[in-house]
């Protein structure tokens, strides 16, 4: 079928932007994606209502089918989420969760450690975001529960340790996409004087956004910064008034009955083993594929050219097989297994349900066309010193409506590459950095991208609670970034940026502490 172009039509804003305000507004997530589709569909086949319906479909069955075979992307996606699911069933259900929340009790000093734990996991797993945010919050959320910290907290916590870790570390998933992507802007402007690792570890310190995500979520714990509807989630948790998806236990939540003869091993082994499995898993994907192509073998090279999607189910079912032992073990009845195995599965159909929307109104959005004309206005006559800050606005911008990071790079990354090169070669790094640090702001902002629904679903903290109480923060290391780059663009410099950017970011710190002191103060004086 015939589809309208809006490629060059402000007109192409109008599904995300209706599905987003929707979200926001009604807090109806289903809905309002529902919306966003049809309203596209319509757009896009000039009103016609059959059509459109074929339309919509169509979209749908290529997200599981696609060129005749399984979407393999999405389906992995899926099954990692279904393993997971089963996996933190038989974990509960195995007394391991119960054991590693006692453990902690003992351990973990008081609230500001759960959130330091959480946030340490969510540094040091960093091959993968979707596995860092569901991982990291299967251990995390006993601990943070019972120290009483929100579960909005918890998924800020996981998606702003996710995304910045992974796309500052070479050896990720995210790595090694960008690094294929840099490495042909290199070849087609001639930049030799870099390969495409050197080229990324040198985009890593003038990647402000993900540098000062991660540094604002330690402030936000050292100094108890809850700023906007944050402060509401942590005191209605904190003041007994919170329950539902904020302070209720998983046990309760997916209706389990916990074994007291659990220990803390029968939570870490199947996690750990989680982790090991699906690092090996990549490394050996990326080996197949190099030893297919004939090349030489490296780890890098085995990142670059890795099937995630396969690797985490691999990971997972090593995960779930060795969490099963420890039932087992327990000689726990069978029906009683079979049952917790559906109870985790059934926990994930929400999450999944939520994606399944999101995936199809990104498709949606793909073909009306949004990334290509935001990234027009990038081509314009402007000075080239703003350049890195309005590619970052712009980067942001797109990332938010399309609710995918992975589609801004493969736009904007070749656009930012052309525009440096018809401007300025020699900011073609800070163009390239902003453009990374733009879309891992926007992703975090947006309800419909991937990566957020899975904090909330690892946190198991509802989706627009989550959205809501990020945002104040995201916008505020945005704005820092923003000072960043522009300063970056008048000065050429990196150091002075960093060491400008870090200032503003320490001022701002300060600024909510005092504030927040001197609210308390004045409380405690009535």
């Amino acid at each position: 079928m015939t589809l309208v172009d809006f490629s060059s039509s402000l007109i192409s804003l109008f599904p995300p932007v209706v599905a987003l305000g929707m979200a926001i507004l009604t807090r109806h997530v289903l809905l309002s994606l529902g919306v966003g589709i049809l309203l596209g569909a319509c757009l896009l086949n000039d009103y016609s209502l059959f059509s459109s319906l074929d339309y919509i479909q169509g979209k749908v069955y290529t997200l599981v089918i696609e060129d005749g075979a399984i979407n393999s992307w999405n389906m992995s996606i899926i099954g990692f989420l279904l393993l997971l699911g089963m996996m933190t069933a038989i974990l509960t259900l195995s007394g391991g969760t119960r054991a590693f929340a006692l453990w902690a009790d003992k351990k973990v000093k008081g609230k500001k450690g759960a959130q330091l734990l959480s946030a340490f996991l969510g540094v040091f797993i960093f091959v993968d975001d979707y596995f860092n945010s569901l991982a990291v919050g299967s251990i995390s959320r006993p601990v943070t529960d019972r120290f009483g910290v929100s579960r909005a907290k918890l998924a800020y916590i996981l998606d702003s340790t996710a995304a910045p870790m992974c796309i500052i570390m070479p050896a990720s998933s995210w790595g090694a996409y960008i690094m294929t992507i840099i490495g042909g802007i290199l070849v087609s402007h001639g930049m030799t004087e870099y390969t495409p690792l050197n080229a990324y570890v040198a985009l890593i310190p003038m990647n402000f956004y993900a540098i000062f995500a991660l540094l604002m979520v330690f402030a936000m714990i050292i100094f108890q910064l809850d700023i906007g509807p944050m402060k509401h989630h942590e005191h209605s948790v904190s003041s007994g008034i919170g329950r539902n998806d904020q302070a209720t236990e998983l046990k309760d939540e997916l209706d389990i009955q916990e074994s007291e003869s659990g220990r803390v091993r029968d939570l870490i082994v199947p996690i750990v083993a989680l982790v090991i499995a699906t690092v090996a898993a990549m490394i050996f994907t990326g080996w197949q594929s190099l030893q297919a192509a004939g090349e030489t073998f490296s780890i890098l090279g085995a990142f670059e050219n890795t099937d995630v999607g396969i690797s985490l189910i691999d990971g997972g079912l090593v995960g779930l097989l060795i969490a099963l032992f420890s039932v087992f073990r327990q000689r726990m009845p069978l029906n009683i297994i079979l049952k917790t195995l559906f109870i985790g599965m059934k926990s994930m159909f929400g999450a999944i349900l939520v994606l399944f929307f999101a995936w199809t109104i990104g498709a949606v959005i793909k073909d009306m066309q949004t990334g290509l004309y935001l990234s027009s206005m990038a081509q314009g006559n402007i000075p080239v010193h703003w350049l890195p800050a309005i590619l970052f606005v712009l980067s942001g911008c797109m990332a938010f409506a399309t609710g995918t990071s992975w589609g801004t790079f493969g736009i904007m990354l070749p656009i930012a590459g052309d525009i440096a090169g018809a401007t300025e070669l020699a900011l073609m790094m800070p163009m390239l950095a902003a453009v990374l640090a733009g879309s891992v702001f926007g992703d975090h902002c947006s309800p419909i991208s991937d990566t957020t629904i899975l904090s909330s679903t690892g946190a198991r903290c509802h989706h627009i609670d989550h959205v809501s109480t990020q945002l104040p923060y995201a916008l505020l290391v945005a704005f820092i970034s923003l000072i960043g780059y522009i300063v970056l663009g008048l000065s050429d410099s990196v150091s002075l940026s960093l060491l400008v950017t870090l200032a503003v970011f320490a001022v701002i710190c300060f600024g909510f502490r005092i504030r927040q002191q001197s609210q308390h103060k004045c409380s405690g004086d009535n």
